[in-house]
């Protein structure tokens, strides 16, 4: 019979074996263990008849139910299940929601073909719990702020580089953060998704050392950061960098020029009441003369109000202001790694 293992040993394993998650198409959209493989035992449909059989006619109605429906592709479903573990020498992860029949079935399918087998204590929702539970772990949280355009994102970049703990909360939200965030980016991930895939590395964050995040409102996109992080992330050591306006504006048109004038004049639109009118129509007006340069001027002059206008009515506790003559990543990066260091504990 399949060990079912608590949550911290299971994901030790699944370094080293597949992990096959055995629940519907549309339970694993929301949210999966990071690197696991979806085979539905169900689909979505059938799990949804199941369910309605087991409320009203019982366990046993529903287990017959749930015969018919595999049946007819067992021999498929098997097949896929051993291609899985058969390039970890016949070795497999199993879980479901909560750890019961599901993953049971599974695991029991797999020993009988004489593979190795070990399912998820508690499945999924235990997973969840862990999920959470990590953010209340705390860690020695740095944060670089600045005006919109000083490069922030790729400092944090450098510092990884440079040896730095880093967290890139939009690569993990697959957003930047503004009106113009998605450009170019992967379609967004579930909020539970995101959830997994930082808990993976905040757990994994050594909480003796510096942290290093970017700023970021509570919500980046339509990804809302977990209370406990955002309260750390409020109460860490805020770095602002400060650049030459011109290179700000370089910055931007370098990173924003290239899309469609149509999707930048969406963008400029999605903010009309903040920026009004008139700035509005401008900015469009020069994005379809291809000049990003006064384009940025005036979205950054919305961009700067606001951000000033928070830091004034929230000033983090511990805040350095660091000044450069030019937006320049990786001499940024060291700067703030270096001036940590020399801080006292």
């Amino acid at each position: 019979m399949a060990k079912a293992l608590p949550t911290d040993e299971f994901l030790a394993r699944a370094k080293d074996l597949p992990v096959i998650d055995v629940r519907s198409p549309s339970e694993f959209n929301l949210g999966h263990i990071p690197g696991a493989v979806n085979v539905p035992l169900f689909s979505d449909e059938e799990r949804a008849r199941i369910g309605k059989t087991y409320k009203q006619l019982g366990r046993q109605p529903a287990v017959m139910l749930g015969l018919r429906c595999i049946g007819p592709r067992m021999d498929e479903f098997a097949r896929e299940l051993l291609g899985h573990a058969s390039r970890a020498g016949d070795q497999a992860l199993v879980h479901c929601w909560r750890g019961g029949m599901r993953s049971g079935s599974v695991a029991w399918l797999l020993e009988s073909f004489g593979c190795q087998v070990a399912t998820l204590k508690g499945g999924y929702k235990a997973f969840r719990n862990w999920v959470l539970d990590g953010f209340e772990q705390p860690r020695a949280i740095h944060v670089v702020t600045g005006l919109t355009g000083s490069g922030k994102t790729e400092v944090l970049g450098e510092l990884a580089v440079q040896g730095e703990q880093v967290i890139d909360l939009e690569a993990l939200a697959h957003h930047k953060g503004s009106a113009f965030g998605s450009l170019g980016q992967k379609p967004a991930p579930t909020q539970q998704q995101f959830e997994n895939r930082l808990a993976f590395e905040w757990r994994a964050a050594d909480p003796d050392r510096p942290l290093w995040l970017e700023d970021e409102s509570r919500t980046i996109g339509r990804i809302r950061l977990p209370l406990e992080i955002w309260r750390q992330k409020q109460a860490g050591e805020f770095h602002r960098v400060e650049v030459p306006d011109e290179d700000r504006v370089q910055h931007l048109c370098d990173g924003y020029a290239g899309h469609p004038p149509t999707l930048l004049a969406e963008r400029v639109e999605a903010i009309r009441k903040r920026l009004g009118g008139d700035r509005v129509k401008e900015a469009i007006e020069a994005i379809e003369t291809g000049d990003a340069t006064t384009a940025c001027r005036i979205v950054l002059a919305y961009y700067d109000k606001t951000y000033r206008h928070s830091l004034k009515r929230a000033a983090p506790a511990n805040l350095t202001s660091h000044s450069f003559d030019r937006l320049d990543p990786a001499e940024m990066a060291s700067t703030l790694a270096a001036a940590v260091r020399s801080s006292p504990p």
